[in-house]
């Protein structure tokens, strides 16, 4: 489980053996293209119209619940007209909505006037209605109007006002601006609003009807996506009248598959290494089970091809960020119970199932945690309860807690520096473990109340921390004596970074913070449903069950929201701050596409 290694695999052949080639390394699905030919165009434009179109149609259908019964096979299936048919109904429900929502607003607007139809104007002798709201501190402006006028209706803030007149007053005429009724009364708009509403009934009818062909679209759309990758590769070959020339990355493991397919089409193929200064995409090999961990390593960013994969220890560390932050069994086994409902919906594909493992994983840490801290829905244990010889861990004990925070914030940083160190070969990587170094006798100084000889050791080992990162900081070459002075100047700055460092790791107190202000708004809403009840009333009991409900509901969804974006947080700042400084480019394997279930 790491980064597979890569080789850079050149390929040239006849050019009327290309589009056979192509299509057959397409199958195999193992190399990422690299661009020979000179093209602007970004990978996303290349996709044809056609996919985008089908795609389109596939999430229109697809979010419909309660699919009708799948169609397998059909010969009169046309998936062009199906795809025309369907983003035309689309468009049709969107207008008939937006028809629907314009009406329902004209509606409550005019309501206030009441129901009413415009007579000719000839019996008005041409004179013209006109409408105004006006908030009912402000009727005296009525009296200063020189227009005949009414108040058709009224309600607690205003006045609804008909001005007679054969143009529009002026705007100063009131001090609110006229409103806009339309012609239509509020019967003909009644009547309007309910064939909107029959036409939207039958268009989601036939939407439903049209959700049976959906497993032949996934195919369909399956098809054209991978005519819209072979025809954007076509477009990365350098393409000459006689011959074509293909290059892209392949997993050292993969490249027989490829000479295999070069040897069966006679065509030449050279095997290289990265040279230096290349970037080859990053692609983390992984089993199926861990594929959640990818998705969260691959989030925030791709590591470097030459870094290492942090797969493993990301939800490990994600796992105990986020149940200190929760710090409550009880919140854990909701969770619990959440993942168990949801169990057999998980089991549909392998990413899925690697999510609901990483539920698990949550749940469980959550839960032992919870127990650690004694904490479960806000209450503890009896003393004599079997569950109470599992607290060892008070949340109210702030030095502890704190102290706990920062050694788990060293171990996490003082971790991503030894991973650094491991996977880069250039002679600076020592910097990094003067920055372990650093990490590791700051802690002592601190723990030991900054006297003793474990003071003494700690601040031995900060100078020579602070020593090895001067000495190894900088890849200056050295080939004059002045190079060495420049050398020293640049670990020099490479010490402005102890400030941050520093910040770091104070970062990691709001596992404590947060993990203390779950468990005290717990405590909180428990006493005041407490206090509810002792009422010993049936509104009180109400009462105070209303409190425990929606307050642990409130607090478990800041909880949780805070354990996700905080466990995070710490994961993908602080630790790739240290542990993954540089960026990497995502393998993207050029292969056939799949149809879904």
């Amino acid at each position: 489980m790491s980064i597979a290694r890569l080789k850079k695999l050149s390929v040239i052949g006849r050019a009327a053996d290309m589009d056979r080639t192509l299509a057959q390394i397409q199958e195999l699905g193992v190399m990422h293209v690299l661009p020979l030919a000179n093209i602007d165009t970004p990978v996303e434009q290349q996709v044809s119209r056609e996919a985008e179109d089908a795609y389109k149609a596939l999430l229109f259908l697809a979010v419909v619940p309660g699919a009708r019964r799948q169609m397998r096979a059909d010969p009169d299936f046309d998936v062009h007209r199906f795809v025309a048919e369907v983003l035309t109904l689309k468009d049709r429900l969107r207008a008939a909505r937006d028809r629907r929502d314009f009406l329902k607003h004209r509606i409550e607007t005019i309501r206030p006037w009441g129901d009413f139809t415009f007579p000719p104007q000839a019996e008005l002798a041409h004179l013209r209605l006109w409408f105004y709201k006006l908030p009912v501190k402000q009727r005296p402006s009525l009296d200063r109007i020189d227009f005949p006028w009414a108040i058709v209706g009224q309600d607690q803030r205003f006045h609804y006002v008909v001005v007679l007149a054969h143009d529009e007053p002026a705007a100063d005429l009131l001090p609110v601006r006229r409103e806009h009724v339309g012609a239509k009364s509020i019967h003909a708009l009644e009547n309007d609003l309910e064939d909107a509403e029959i036409e939207i009934e039958a268009i989601l009818g036939d939407r439903m009807a049209r959700t049976r062909f959906l497993t032949l679209l996934r195919a369909s759309l399956s098809t054209a996506e991978t005519a819209a990758e072979f025809a954007f590769a076509k477009t990365q070959i350098l393409n000459d009248p006689d011959l074509f020339a293909l290059q892209g990355w392949v997993p050292e493991d993969q490249i027989p598959d490829i000479e295999d397919v070069c040897a069966a089409n006679g065509l030449a193929v050279l095997i290289e290494a990265p040279a230096s200064g290349e970037t080859p995409p990053t692609l983390l090999e992984q089993p199926e089970a861990q594929g959640a961990g990818v998705d969260l390593a691959l989030f925030y960013q791709v590591p470097s091809y030459f870094g290492w994969d942090p797969t493993r220890l990301l939800t490990f560390s994600f796992s105990l960020f986020f149940a200190m932050i929760v710090a409550d069994a009880g919140y854990g086994l909701l969770i619990l119970f959440g993942l168990l409902a949801a169990w057999r919906r998980l089991e549909a594909t392998p990413r899925t199932r690697a999510w609901r493992r990483l539920g698990l994983v949550l749940t469980s840490t959550t839960i032992i945690f919870g127990a650690l801290v004694g904490s479960y829905f806000g209450a503890a244990p009896a003393d004599a309860h079997v569950l109470a010889s599992l607290n060892v861990l008070d949340l109210n004990e702030f030095n502890t807690m704190m102290t706990l925070s920062i050694v788990i914030g060293v171990a996490h940083i003082a971790f991503a520096n030894l991973m650094a160190f491991q996977a880069n070969p250039a002679r600076d990587r020592y910097a990094n473990l003067g920055w372990i170094l650093v990490l590791v006798g700051g802690l002592g100084i601190w723990l030991s109340g900054q006297s003793g000889a474990f003071a003494v050791l700690g601040g031995i080992t900060v100078l020579t921390g602070i020593g090895t990162i001067v000495a190894f900081s900088s890849r200056r070459a050295v080939k004059t004596r002045t190079d060495w002075l420049w050398r020293v100047i640049d670990g020099l700055q490479r010490l402005t970074g102890l400030m941050g460092l520093f910040g770091d790791v104070l970062s990691y107190m709001r596992l404590f913070a947060l993990g203390l202000a779950s468990a005290s708004l717990a405590i909180t809403f428990n006493d005041l449903a407490g206090s509810v009840i002792e009422a010993r009333s049936g509104l009180g009991l109400l009462g105070g069950l209303l409190i425990l409900l929606i307050g642990h509901a409130l607090n478990f969804g800041l909880a949780v929201m805070s354990g996700v974006v905080h466990g995070l947080r710490l994961n993908f700042i602080e630790f790739y701050k240290w542990g993954l400084p540089e960026e990497g480019i995502v393998f993207r394997a050029f292969s056939r596409k799949e149809a879904k279930e």
